[in-house]
């Protein structure tokens, strides 16, 4: 656990007076500041230093730390390790001038005429929550409303807030023991959760460390110990494995650093208990990161190939990869992990990624905030809606906390309709769940709302505190794609009642269209017909094939061609009696009108390439008409051609491609494997990288028993470029079988 490096002045004799001290510990953070603020910032953050010690001077907390201590302390984890911008810093210098226990409070007056309103307004947030202490007993509603409302004010007032904590809980040793107790439970329950959720995931270590530390002080110190005793065991290890990747990416003429990360105490120790190990039997330790000074443009073809440098160097575990660069988290992390067999037969886990990736990896939600101007995130709406969960007005701090914890831990959620009536609904439950909740027609009409005044849609899942405003149409109607999202019975159990009255009107509807075809195409819908119908298409009720008719899926072409041999026409004529006007007129064919020509820029939006067998540029194709997503283009082996043809013979089209000269990029899929020689992986990236007009989208290898499989996704410009690219595939030492693949 690091501890804060300027706290110097409060452990050791200095021989300086408590006066000078401060001074010294102020030079050192406005020292940082300089290296990214203005003269103005500068000037500012003098003032605010001035003030705040006139008006706190030498006056102490209960538990005896100077309170311009705790100040600078907690204004310059805010600066260096938040990394937030000069109000947010100075707002930490000035957040005790109006604390309860001062002898003189500074006025809104001066704090507003000297710093803004903006700064007054983060103050008065904080101001309300240091009001509320710790040990209080008979808070009631009123100041908890106080409290959630500097909770969703400017989001500063969290992150000053949890700097003060982290503040607190390093000085825990301070306090009264039934008084550690309260703020360690605050910490774990509260503040740690609030850090991760910000992506200050080194406070949220700390704060966890440090909870840890005081309420099992064995178990924390035993780690603790065990750490400092490999500690020069891991430096050894961590020198021997680095050296022959940094002189391979060297070689390579890669820019790049790496650095060995040790995981937290509590880390460590919960990894311990849950696999019920020792500390010599936790494998990951740490982690080895690779960090590459690329070019955007370059990121994802650079880390492929540091992947191939360490893998070529050290057996990798093929089970271990995780590739989330090609397809990032949902929080935006980005990165490529594996783990490598390194010297002594141990495991090492290696995490591969550029500065980008690692800054976004490091600040997390907190970095977002910096760059949006502190004011905007996703978790607004929440700290909006919040403010109102408490309802009691006897609610004290221990009971705040105790809510906060099963809202965020247990299967309930609660949310709020527009008048501020709370409703219970299960975990999970969508807008339109909460729309059933009130009102069965307000269900059945309601096509999305407002949560917390933006606009969402019916499936929005809703979160603890949300304020929700439905909105209904009149034209709207139970559909049968709600059963899926759904998650209350009520709710389900009424669509599905809707729908059983939707269905056989639509049924009606759908008979009505079957009997007005039939007479267009001179054909008899008798009894006879329908039994033939129902048999070819297996429906055991007539209404059940109505309704797929009246709604889309079965198309009157496709009943027609049981009773009528399909006449020989031309594939422009096809197509024009299955797609609407709008959708034909600019579709290009030969001059006999039989082959519809597929640019290889595909710039007409009414035909596409089909996922399932990915054709590229030269390949034999044929196009396929679809109810509602215009014409899909399939290569002549596609894997459901055969299928195709015969369920849906009077939507097949010829196709072939238009000739050009103009390059085009095709997704295509390679098979390929052999022997698991020593680079193979990085000779086969390396004749990718380097092929003109190819680029690889993803890699996934596997090894086992001296064999590996691997597929590829790369983009290729034809055929024939295609077919040479496998050519040059098979030439590789150890590739014993070089296949092209339908995804």
């Amino acid at each position: 656990m690091s501890g804060n490096i300027y706290y110097f002045s409060k452990h050791e004799n200095t021989g300086m007076s408590k006066d000078q001290e401060i001074r010294t510990r102020y030079e050192h953070l406005k020292e940082f500041c300089q290296l990214t603020w203005d003269d103005g910032a500068l000037f500012r953050l003098d003032t605010a230093f001035e003030f705040a010690g006139e008006i706190l001077g030498e006056q102490k907390f209960p538990h005896g730390e100077m309170i311009l201590d705790h100040s600078l302390d907690v204004a310059s984890i805010i600066a260096m390790e938040i990394g937030l911008e000069p109000d947010s810093v100075i707002t930490g210098l000035l957040h005790n001038v109006r604390y309860a226990g001062l002898k003189e409070k500074a006025t809104e007056e001066e704090i507003s005429k000297r710093f803004g309103v903006h700064i007054y307004a983060i103050l008065d947030g904080m101001a309300k929550i240091n009001a509320l202490g710790t040990d209080t007993i008979d808070l009631h509603s009123e100041n908890y409303r106080k409290l959630m409302l500097a909770l969703a004010g400017d989001v500063r007032v969290i992150l000053i807030k949890i700097a003060d904590r982290l503040q607190v809980m390093r000085m825990l040793d301070l306090y009264q023991p039934e008084h550690r107790s309260k703020l360690v439970n605050e910490t774990l329950y509260l503040y740690a959760p609030l850090a991760h959720r910000l992506g200050l995931y080194a406070i949220n270590s700390e704060l966890l460390d440090l909870c840890l530390k005081f309420q099992k002080p064995k178990d924390y110190q035993y780690v603790v110990n065990r750490l400092k005793e490999t500690e020069i065991e891991r430096a050894g290890f961590v020198a021997e494995f680095v050296k022959p990747v940094e002189a391979k990416l060297e070689k390579r003429g890669m820019k790049f650093s790496m650095k060995a990360r040790t995981k937290s105490v509590s880390s460590i120790y919960n990894k311990m208990q849950k696999k019920n190990v020792g500390f010599d039997e936790v494998m990951d330790l740490f982690a080895i990161r690779v960090i590459l000074d690329s070019n955007p443009e370059d990121e994802k073809t650079d880390c492929w190939m540091a992947y191939s440098i360490v893998t070529e160097e050290y057996q990798a575990n093929p089970n271990r990869l995780r590739d989330w660069i090609t397809i990032p988290k949902s929080n935006g992390y980005e990165s490529l992990h594996t783990t490598v067999m390194g010297p002594h037969n141990k495991w090492v886990e290696i995490q591969i990624r550029t500065k980008r990736m690692d800054e976004i990896a490091e600040k997390g939600l907190a970095a977002h905030w910096k760059y949006k101007g502190g004011k905007e995130s996703s978790y607004d709406s929440w700290l909006a809606g919040i403010r109102d969960v408490l309802e009691n007005q006897e609610m004290n701090v221990v009971d705040f906390i105790d809510q906060f914890r099963t809202n965020i831990y247990s299967d309930e959620i609660f949310v709020f309709t527009p008048k501020g009536d709370l409703k219970k609904l299960p975990q999970g439950a969508s807008l339109l769940d909460f729309a059933y909740e009130i009102h069965s027609k307000l269900g059945d009409t309601c096509v999305g709302g407002l949560v917390n005044g933006k606009k969402v849609n019916l499936k929005y899942k809703l979160k603890n505190g949300d304020h929700i405003a439905i909105e209904t149409s009149n034209n709207q109607k139970p559909k049968m794609d709600w059963l899926d999202f759904l998650v209350t019975s009520k709710a389900k159990t009424r669509v599905k009642a809707s729908l059983n009255e939707e269905r056989n009107s639509r049924a009606a509807e759908g008979r009505e269209t079957l009997v007005r075809k039939f007479k267009n195409w001179k054909l008899d819908l008798n009894d006879e017909a329908i039994r033939q119908i129902l048999k070819k298409f297996g429906f055991k009720l007539a209404v059940d094939f109505y309704y797929e008719v009246a709604i889309g899926k079965i198309d009157p072409l496709e009943v027609k061609a049981i009773f009528v041999e399909k006449e020989d026409e031309s594939t422009k004529k096809t197509v024009e009696e299955l797609l609407p006007k709008q959708q034909t007129r600019e579709l290009e064919y030969d001059s006999g009108e039989d082959f519809l020509l597929i640019d290889n820029n595909l710039k007409n939006v009414n035909y596409q390439l089909a996922q399932c067998c990915n054709p590229v540029f030269g390949d034999r194709i044929f196009g396929f008409v679809t109810i509602k997503h215009g014409i899909r283009v399939h290569r002549e082996k596609c894997p459901n051609a055969a299928q195709m043809r015969e369920r849906y013979p009077y939507r097949i089209i010829k196709a072939k491609w238009r000739e050009t000269t103009t390059k085009k990029s095709f997704l295509t899929t390679i098979f390929i494997s052999g022997t698991d020689e020593m680079g193979i992986v990085s000779e086969i990236s390396h004749i990718i990288a380097k092929d003109i007009g190819s680029h690889m989208r993803a890699i996934n290898i596997e090894s086992n028993k001296g064999h590996f499989e691997g597929k590829l996704q790369i983009y290729v410009n034809s055929l024939e470029h295609l077919e040479f690219l496998i050519q040059r595939l098979q030439t590789v030492k150890g590739v014993t079988l070089v296949t092209r693949g339908d995804k």
